[in-house]
């Protein structure tokens, strides 16, 4: 079994690895970033294995349009893509079935993060993988170290991008890794020389994600991450065969924690070892039947070490064994540690004597790991008493029944006499010690060892009746028979502990799967929190809380063990500390200990779910340390039931909102379609009128045709934006007859309003499509008209500063409400700043947004600086200006 330290194949290993034949073998191309040349590499591989005969197809590959990539792809045969349609645009995808059909010996797969169409048989591209692996079909296949999920947040917390794209950790544990890696300033070479991306972009990427810092720490983490794969392959590999010895691939460090003063030093003390040789790192405490007499006070010792180490990274593990010494090498073998850190205080030479030295026998036994000791405290520690003293003695119970069962033997003895001779007799004598020291303990054993050396010698042993003994030969047997009793109460005892140790660790594994097994099936988070409570109440009699954000602000009460229970000042400040940091806060814990309750985090991934509080009624620590490792299993478990349930809801709501997109569009796209036959009509029909009416009739007629033409339009319009259907004509444009031509058409509009034109005519030319930046002009300019003041002057200004152009259309009026600007864009919302009526459907600036993004532009809103009013700017990036010319200076 783990941890036994013998060299005997661990039958978990063997189980991974039968789980695997019949399977294909992956090989993912590693690399710190694009552009390094993972699917160069992984196509050169693959043409390799081609032309030694191995049956090779492409499932996919993105050359990004580079040629020396492509060139490599002509001489694959490339399984055809699968067309997807979705939202009126048709994707390309890997078409699974057709290569399970083809049923090659090795397909490549480029982009394994990729995220598939909607629609698709799996989600994600590592799970066409994964079907192909079961398929027995081999996989060659790259990935970004960003996309990695354990990474994602590391990544992002230097480069400031997150990828929404990741790879379970366990693609790559189960993979062969080959890292394809470049020094950076080749990579950016390669950036510059247009080998990655297209100019413009790569100017932008340099800057950004592709410094050198950046690539730097990619490419380490990429490197670190590929040797932590093979070092946990090699250790799957020798403990299937049942090799011995450290196998010191990569360092790994095992802290050993104990109940004494300084415990948190070792901690500490560990993660610097750790640190600095970047390896991980794991604390150890072994339970042993001594761990059953400590105090309150060594208890606590123990949990916050193991605290301690949790939130400094460390994996944490308590093992029983029968003693200290048996416990560390056992767990050392098992995890083939490389460097021990543990602590030795100050004992008397009589003590050592008495009892050994732990870290003296660490030292002599343990050939192989460096042992790093470090004294706990200077001063010998207070002597502290022990909790149960009496329970330690052995019930008084124990040592009656013991009498009972020696005088009986005697009674027995004393029958069989005649028929025995004093050595069998002396025998007998063995059943009620071993049946003493298996029932009650060591003590009651070495009890009745005696008492049933000086009942043979007063029953038995002449002068009978007496305690004296005449014959040498009857002393010697006396003190066999205290010896034999003895040792075989030491051994009982010893047998006794370790199946004590074994049931409680098989009540442990049974807690476990039964509290598994009863929320696993629970489809409400709110029923889960309680059910939840409710276990870890029972098992740690302890009171419990769940707390979880709320949708407006802060954590709320989700489920409790006391349903009238509420949290003070302290408590919630705790509870937010926790769920903020994701790390425990509260008693017990490194932060906000005046706080009665114990918070941890429930996470699941990188993401904090919630809060779980634990606490007990008389004030003490919520949690001991043998309960620690139990209570974070729990914790674990109900983290993933409760993103399960999470993952569910998101998943409801996400077809819901499908759902009502694709009637919406429907709705729009017909209503639209319906209006514009008889608008068509009336329009062309008041163009034809010449007589019978008055001119402001025929006017009025074409006007109001044209305002709801042009509402019908944009209904239209906002159909084919959700559609993804928009075509783009793009041309240079001349802002200044853009701008007058929009003014012109919209003068229905502006009825009222006095209008300033005020971009200079020598602007550059601006790339953008004419058609959607006249519909964005006039939204902008029909929307200044409807809430500017009455009589008041619309500005329409063009700027070129700052290497773009941005184009404002400034109004005056009430403005929009502070906070609420990037509101005014969202489909049918209305920001009314007054309190007069005001038409609109809420689409015009919706539109404006979609017309802008689709064609490379950004708009804002605000309010102006220099009086009452709002400011719509269309902003033109440095990349749509067509010629570059002075810009004006700033003043």
């Amino acid at each position: 079994m783990p941890g036994s330290g013998d060299s005997r194949p661990d039958p978990d290993a063997l189980l991974r690895q039968a789980a695997q034949e019949g399977k294909g073998r992956l090989k993912i191309f590693l690399g710190g970033a694009p552009g390094v040349g993972k699917t160069y590499e992984m196509l050169s591989e693959g043409m390799a294995r081609r032309r030694n005969g191995v049956d090779v197809v492409i499932g996919v590959v993105e050359t990004h349009g580079r040629a020396e990539t492509e060139a490599l792809t002509r001489g694959h045969e490339i399984i055809a893509s699968r067309p997807v349609a979705y939202e009126g645009r048709t994707l390309l995808e890997m078409d699974l079935d057709a290569i399970l059909a083809r049923n090659p010996r090795l397909v490549l797969v480029d982009e394994l993060a990729h995220t598939n169409a909607p629609g698709s048989r799996h989600p994600k591209r590592y799970q066409d993988v994964e079907e192909l692996l079961a398929a027995g079909i081999d996989v060659y296949s790259t990935v970004n170290i960003q996309h990695v999920e354990s990474l994602n947040d590391i990544v992002a917390s230097f480069t400031r991008v997150r990828v929404r794209e990741t790879v379970p950790d366990r693609i790559l544990e189960r993979a062969e890794i080959e890292v394809v890696d470049i020094p950076p300033d080749e990579l950016i070479e390669r950036l510059k020389a247009g080998k990655v991306y297209l100019p413009h972009e790569a100017t932008r990427a340099l800057g950004h994600f592709f410094s050198k810092s950046n690539l730097s720490a990619l490419r380490e983490l990429a490197l670190r991450r590929a040797a932590q794969a093979v070092d946990a392959q090699m250790l799957d590999h020798v403990r299937a065969v049942g090799v011995g010895g450290t196998w010191a691939g990569s360092d790994r460090i095992v802290v050993a924690i104990n109940e004494l003063p300084g415990a948190d030093a070792l901690v500490r003390a560990a993660k610097r070892v750790a640190d600095g040789l970047r390896a991980p790192w794991t604390a150890l405490f072994i339970e042993t039947p001594r761990s059953a007499q400590f105090t309150d006070r060594q208890h606590g010792r123990v949990a916050a070490a193991m605290t301690l180490a949790t939130q400094l990274g460390a994996a944490v593990a308590t093992v029983p064994a029968a003693n200290v010494v048996t416990g560390i090498q056992g767990f050392l073998t098992d995890a083939r540690a490389t460097q021990l850190v543990l602590g030795k205080s100050r004992r008397s030479r009589w003590f050592e004597l008495r009892h050994g030295s732990v870290v003296d026998r660490l030292i002599r036994e343990t050939p192989g790991v460096t042992v790093h000791v470090l004294p706990l405290d200077d001063a010998p520690a207070a002597p502290e008493p022990r909790q149960r003293r009496h329970a330690s003695w052995g019930a008084p119970a124990g040592y009656a029944i013991t009498t009972l069962m020696v005088a009986a033997v005697t009674a027995i003895g004393s029958a069989l006499l005649s028929i025995l001779d004093l050595g069998n007799v002396a025998l007998l004598y063995l059943l009620p010690v071993m049946a003493a020291a298996s029932l009650y303990g060591l003590r009651t054993g070495i009890f009745g060892g005696i008492a049933a050396s000086l009942a043979y010698n007063f029953f038995f042993l002449p002068p009978v009746g007496t305690l004296s003994i005449n014959n040498p030969e009857n002393v010697v047997s006396v003190i066999m028979l205290l010896g034999v009793a003895i040792a075989t109460s030491q051994l009982t005892s010893r047998v006794r502990a370790q199946a004590d140790l074994a049931a409680a660790s098989a009540r442990a594994n049974a807690t476990l799967a039964g509290f598994l097994r009863q929320i696993i099936g629970v489809e409400d988070s709110g029923e889960a929190a309680q059910m939840i409570c409710d276990d870890v109440k029972r098992l740690f009699d302890a009171q419990v809380i769940v707390l979880a954000p709320s949708p407006s602000a802060g954590l709320e009460i989700l489920a409790a063990s006391d349903p009238g229970y509420r949290l003070d000042t302290m408590d919630q400040a705790a509870a937010g500390w926790a769920f903020d940091n994701g790390t425990a806060a509260g008693k017990g814990s490194g932060t906000l200990t005046a706080s009665e309750w114990l918070f941890q985090p429930l996470r699941a991934g990188d993401h904090v779910l919630g809060v779980l509080g634990i606490a007990r009624d008389a004030g003490g620590d919520p949690v001991r340390a043998d309960q620690l490792p139990l209570l974070t299993s729990l914790i674990d478990q109900s983290a993933l039931v409760l993103e399960r349930l999470r993952l569910a809801a998101e998943m409801r709501d996400l077809d819901a909102v499908r759902t009502r997109d694709r009637l919406r569009a429907a709705l729009l796209s017909s209503v639209s379609h319906d209006l514009r036959t008889p608008l068509t009509a009336v329009i062309a029909a008041a163009d034809q009128l010449d007589h019978g009416a008055t001119p402001d009739l025929i006017m009025t007629i074409k006007s109001e045709a044209a305002r709801l033409n042009r509402f019908v339009a944009n209904l239209l319009d906002m159909a084919r934006v959700e559609a993804g259907a928009l075509r783009l004509h793009i041309e240079p444009v001349d802002l200044s007859d853009a701008v007058t031509s929009a003014t012109h058409d919209a003068r229905r509009a502006l009825e009222g309003h006095a209008i300033t034109l005020d971009v200079p005519p020598d602007l550059p030319l601006v790339r953008a499509d004419p058609q959607l930046l006249h519909h964005c002009l006039l939204n902008l300019l029909d929307n200044a008209g409807r809430y500017g003041d009455p009589g008041s002057a619309i500005v329409i200004e063009g700027r070129h500063r700052y290497g773009e152009i941005r184009l404002a259309v400034i109004d005056t009026g009430p403005g929009l409400p502070p906070g609420r600007e990037s509101e005014v864009f969202e489909n049918f919302r209305r920001l009314e700043g007054s309190d007069r009526a005001i038409g609109g459907t809420g689409l015009g600036l919706a539109i404006v947004k979609a017309f802008a993004e689709a064609m490379g532009m950004t708009v804002e809103a605000g309010n102006r600086d220099d009086g009452p009013g709002a400011a719509f700017t269309l902003v033109f990036p440095t990349a749509l200006i067509v010629r570059s010319v002075a810009p004006e200076s700033i003043a």
